[in-house]
Formats: structure tokens, sequence, C-alpha cells
């Protein structure tokens, strides 16, 4: 982990700069993924950065300059030129015109459409202005750990003017928008030595006239402030430690498990949480120290940081017992006065225009000597929540070495968090999916059923933990939807379901991963057929192992957790056809299927008062990608049904009412309507997704 004096490396290659022949968009995106690719100089998503060129108009085809610019919402570590804003910069000049104060702060930015030069461009952002009304070429505007804890010390002005000697100015907190940039642009035209301007409690603009000059520049500025900062090293971190001494790695862990299922269903009372837990030095540090409280209790400055992680986070007692129970009793007043806390926020500072009160949950919670809990809409969302909240605490330890942390006022905070501008770019975010704020674990993850139904699943916005005992298999699985939904979205656990540790650690490993866990498939298997007379009992334990003892003990570490959690949940059971019909030299698989079936009709009757359903679908003959069709089971069923193994599917197909072969997607689709909204008020059904076999009609 760096600390906040740590110098910035720069990583400007002139060689593969010169690859670029000097297209200054192309050089422009290479600027804004090297700054992005460092959490010290800004978070994902956060801060922006531009440079202007010269185009000729489609139309007219004159040349004019455009200004390429971040659109709103994107990331300049992963910056595409899909995602830059191209805006014609005298459009762009001429709003000063129209500009006649703060009051119409909010009006300008209905003007940005009608500057832009390309139709189809991103949507430009409220920083658009401070990049138009700059003339220099190129301008970023970064929010640096190491600058910010400048920003947002008491004498911050006077520092500034120590560290960069009058080539960087400074501007008080002034909200992000049209008035800042003005007064960004009047303070560069009246002092012609500028390289940059310290935005109060916020970060840092400098500009050049080069991409490489601009980098290099925004690297110096980073560097001379930490230099500065690691100039007045000396002093304890936040105050000196509070706690004795701090756990071990287990124990932390241990403690955080026992927590994460009630602090994720305090956090999901409004709205359903993912969760995600960190334990690094630096929160750590932070929550367990003699400054802790009181700086947790200003919150943070910087908007970026505070948008993703609210104002202020909840600060738990050191001790607090292990029992779920108890843990939840002592917490709930700390959720409780929190909510209440936000709404007298709101209250005080609320406006006629000001849109309605969001979740007053808190995102981040924090456990002295056990580490950072975060709470978001998805797993990513999560993450990032942490990482800003991490920037914010190194921003309030190099604040206090210089002397005292400042944060926002509460009305600046307030009109930031609830700006209608702001509201407006949360309501162009897609429509949330069927299953968006839960986690599920899929056993048999790797391939078959279990994969198609993982991959249905994260296509629909869940995060998922794949279990599988194929670890080459699951690895190329979770390799493959990490690629297409995102590696913080899926996780992968190598597990043998006849190892009962091996199964709690699997849960403990998703509950860490997603702070809990709402769908549970148990669809791991395998099948040796035989005729009963031939059949060795050690292959008929090692199937009941797997998927009749296996599936009741993960269904019971999930439903413990799904207890604590208060949230409801689903437990779906892969069972098959043959636990209703008769087959032949197959009595130990469809008897163990069978017991599959009759064990989630028990569940289903005993879950139901806490919110949870339990139904089974019954597949017949899913034989493309299954795991358990490539062990010698074709080869064994075609031999029983007298044809050739390469007919076997054509033979399944054939004697189904419906003339179909049946695919491991049609499963997740059945599993999908089970878990995503369709069948809210079912539970212990059984349903048959196996084109119709009238032999197999529950009965």
């Amino acid at each position: 982990m760096a600390t906040i004096d740590e110098t910035v490396e720069s990583r400007w290659d002139a060689a593969h700069a010169a690859t670029l022949n000097g297209d200054e968009v192309a050089l422009l995106l290479y600027r804004s993924n090297l700054l992005g690719a460092d959490l010290r100089i800004t978070n994902y998503a956060g801060g922006n950065t531009s440079g202007k060129s010269e185009e000729r108009d489609p139309v007219t085809g004159q040349t004019t300059t455009v200004l390429w610019v971040k659109g709103s919402g994107g990331d300049i570590g992963t910056l595409t030129r899909d995602g830059l804003a191209q805006l014609r910069m005298e459009r762009l000049l001429a709003l000063r015109e129209r500009y006649r104060g703060p009051q119409d702060e909010d009006a300008m930015v209905g003007f940005y459409d009608h500057c832009l030069f390309h139709p189809k461009s991103r949507a430009p952002s409220i920083d658009t202005p401070l990049h138009a009304f700059l003339p220099a070429r190129h301008v970023d505007h970064l929010h640096p750990d190491a600058v910010i804890a400048i920003a947002a010390a008491k004498d911050g002005e006077a520092m500034t003017q120590e560290i960069y000697g009058g080539e960087v100015g400074w501007l008080g907190w002034i909200r992000p928008g049209f008035e800042l940039a003005l007064q960004i642009s009047k303070l560069a035209a009246a002092n012609p030595k500028l390289v940059g301007v310290m935005l109060g409690g916020h970060g840092i603009i400098s500009w050049a006239d080069t991409s490489e000059a601009c980098y290099r520049r925004s690297v110096d500025l980073i560097n001379r402030a930490a230099k500065f900062l690691s100039s007045r090293a000396g002093k304890p971190r936040f105050g000196g430690p509070l706690l004795a001494k701090t756990p071990d790695a287990a124990t932390r862990r241990a403690r955080a498990l026992a927590a994460m299922p009630v602090l994720r269903g305090l956090a999901s009372r409004q709205t359903r949480k993912i969760g995600r837990f960190v334990d690094s030095d630096q929160i750590l540090t932070f929550a367990g120290s003699a400054d802790g409280a009181r700086l947790s209790a200003i919150g943070t400055s910087c908007p970026d940081h505070f948008l993703r992680t609210k104002v202020a986070p909840v600060l738990l007692p050191a001790e607090l017992p292990a029992d779920e129970k108890a843990l939840a009793d002592l917490v709930r007043p700390l959720f409780d006065r929190y909510a209440e806390e936000h709404a007298a926020y709101y209250k005080a500072h609320a406006i006629a225009e000001s849109p309605p009160m969001r979740d007053p949950q808190p995102v981040v919670v924090l456990w002295p000597g056990v580490g950072m809990f975060t709470f978001a809409k998805d797993a990513a969302t999560a993450r990032i929540a942490g990482e800003y909240f991490t920037n914010a605490v190194n921003v309030m330890e190099g604040a206090e070495r210089l002397g005292g942390y400042v944060g926002l006022p509460p009305a600046d905070a307030f009109s930031i968090e609830y700006w209608v501008l702001e509201e407006a770019k949360l309501k162009r975010q897609p429509p949330e999916r069927k299953l968006a704020r839960r986690a599920a674990l899929v056993s048999g993850g790797a391939s078959g059923i279990g994969l198609a139904i993982a991959r249905r699943f994260l296509s629909e916005g869940a995060a998922v933990a794949l279990l599988d005992v194929d670890a080459a298999k699951l690895e190329t699985a979770r390799a493959d939807l990490a690629k297409a939904f995102g590696a913080d979205n899926v996780i992968a656990i190598v597990a043998d379901l006849q190892d009962a540790a091996a199964i709690e650690r699997a849960v403990e490993t998703a509950t860490i991963a997603f702070g809990g866990i709402d769908l549970l498939v148990n669809n791991a298997g395998l099948s040796i057929a035989g005729d009963v007379d031939v059949l060795s009992i050690e292959k008929y334990d090692l199937m009941h192992n797997v998927m009749a003892r296996g599936a009741l003990l993960l269904s019971q570490a999930f439903v413990k957790r799904l207890k604590a959690q208060g949230l409801g949940g689903d437990i779906l059971y892969i069972a098959s056809k043959n636990a209703v019909f008769a087959g032949p030299s197959n009595s130990a698989y469809g008897s163990i299927k069978a017991a599959q079936a009759h064990q989630a009709r028990l569940l289903a009757a005993e879950l139901g008062k806490y919110g949870i359903r339990v139904n089974t679908i019954n597949p017949d003959a899913v034989i493309r990608g299954s795991g358990i069709w490539d062990k010698g089971w074709a080869a064994d069923r075609a031999k029983a049904y007298g044809v050739e193994p390469d007919k076997l599917a054509q033979h399944y197909a054939q004697r189904t009412l419906l003339n179909v072969e049946v695919l491991p997607e049609d499963i997740a689709e059945a599993a999908l309507c089970f878990v995503g909204g369709a069948l809210s008020k079912t539970t212990g059904a059984m349903l048959a997704v196996d084109g119709g076999i009238a032999a197999a009609f529950p009965r």
C-alpha cells in the first residue's frame, strides 16, 4: 500500500508516443490512461482530462477547434475515443456571454449539447468548461491524495504558495461547474506564470501545450506535494493507536465473517446491497486510532470521494460479541442513528428543487481491529467505494500532518450530494436487471448446466461464486466469465462436496467476497450407472456424498447466513427426471436424485417463514458441455438404451413429446424464472425441463 508521501514515477514512454504520429486525440488517451492507472493520482471515474485539436467541419469543410474531454461518467484509466465528448470551442466560449451568475449554473449544462461537434459524442460532463476556458491545448483535472491533503489542510493556501512558489494558484471551495471554470480562467489570465490551480477541498487543475508536457507537469506537481508531506513526517499517524494490539489476519477474518451477514442485512434495509471487506494496514491504522472517531465524524471533503462513500462512515465499537443476535442488537442502533442523522441533514439543507432523499443507510462501516465493510449496488461499486474511502483516509492523514484536516461544511456537501445535475446523471443509468444486488453460489459451476446458470445470472446483474472440484476447468470458466461480465462479479472456489470443512470454507469465501449470498444452486453431480447387483456401495456412497449429503451441507451453511441477513433468498436444486422416473440400470443415481428432490420439498416447508424459497428443476439428458457425460456416463446410457454413443442425444430428443434436445441454456432460463421475480410466490415446486416425458410426469 502506497503512503501519502510516496512520489509517483513518470511512465511516459517516448517511443510508444512516437508511434501515435502526433495524433492529438491518441496522445490524450495515452496520457489519460497513464494517469488513471494509478490510484494515488485519481480513482476509478475520478478526474478528467482534455485536449484541443483542429478538425474539418463535415458540413462546411471549414477548420474548427474541437475540445476532446472525458465524457460524463467516464474513467480516464480505461478511456477510449468513444468515451470522449467532442465540442466546438467557439460555441463553448460563446456561453460565457449567456451566463448571468451562479443562479444560471444548472441551466448552463443544458447548452453543452448544443456545442457538440459530433452528434453521437459522449454526453459532456459538468467539468467541460474547466477545460474549455483555459487557453492551453491540454488540461488535467486530478484528485491525487498528496494534493488533496494540501487542499483540505487548515492552512492549505499558504502551503500551496510555499510548495509551488507562485506557479500554482489557490481557489477556495467552489462547487464544480460553470462558475468554478470562470474563476479558474480569470485567475490564470491575471497570473500568466501559473501552470495550475489548487482547488480548496477538492483537487488540482493544471495545463500545458502538449500532451507529454501536461502529463509531466501533473506528475511533477503531485511529487512536489508528496515531498512536502514527507518533510512534515514524524508525528504518530492519526494521533497514535487506540487499541493495544490489532488482531491477526485469521481473527479479523473470523470476526468479519460473523458480522458480514448482520451488517449487510442492516445496510440493505431500504435497498439490497452487495458487500466487500478490506483489512488493509491503512484502514486498520485509521479505524483503530485515537483520532479515528473525530476524523470519521468530519467526513470526506473531496466530492469525488463522498459521492461514492457518503460523507461519513459508521464506526463500530472495537469490542463486539461473536453471537449474531447480540451483535445485531448492539449494531442496529448505530445504523438507526446514522439514518436519522442523514434524514436530519437532508431536511436541514433541501430546497424545493432537491431530489427526494436517497437510501439513508451507510456505505462504509469501520470496525477497529477488524477492517472496513463497504456496501453498494454491485461488487465493483462496493470495491470502488472502499478505494475512495481509503483515499479519503490518506488525505486525512496528510492534512493532519500539516496542521489539521478540514472537511466541507454540511451545506456545501449537500449541494453536491443532492445536486439536481448529479440526480440527472443517476437517472441516465440503465435500469437495474432482474438479479441486480444479489449474489449467487453455483455448485458444479465449471461446466454444463452450472456454467450456463452462472452465465445467465451474471447477464442479469448477479455476482456469482463458481464452486467445483475441477480446478483447471473452474479457472477457465472464471476467466471467461470475468472477461464477459467483469472480474469483480465472479470468483472461483475449488471444493469437494464430500468434505464438510471445504463446504464451510467455500461459503465463507463467497460471503467475504460479496458480503453474503442470496441464491444457492445445488447443481454439482456425478453419475455411475450399473445394474443393482453389480453396483459397488463405494460408488453409491460417492454419488450420495456429493449430491445428497453435499447439497444438504451447502444448504445448511447458506441458510445460517440467510437468517442472519434477514433478506430472504432462494435455493434451487438441479435434480433430474430420474427423480420420478425409473430408468434401466440406474438405481443409484435415480434414488439419490429422488432424495435431492424430497430434500428440497422438506427445506421449502421449513424455510418459508424466513422468506427462503426452495424449488427444484428436473432436466433430462443435458449432454452438451456436461462434465458428467464426459466420464463414461454417455457410454453407459447408450448401452442401456441399445444405441450408439454418438446417437444418444438424438435418441433422447426423439423420445420426448416435443422431439427436442434439452440444452444447458434451457435449464438456466428455468433457474432465472424461479429466482428472477416471475415466480416470487412459489416454493416447493418441481419444474420439468425435459422436452416432455410422460413417464416422468409427477404424480
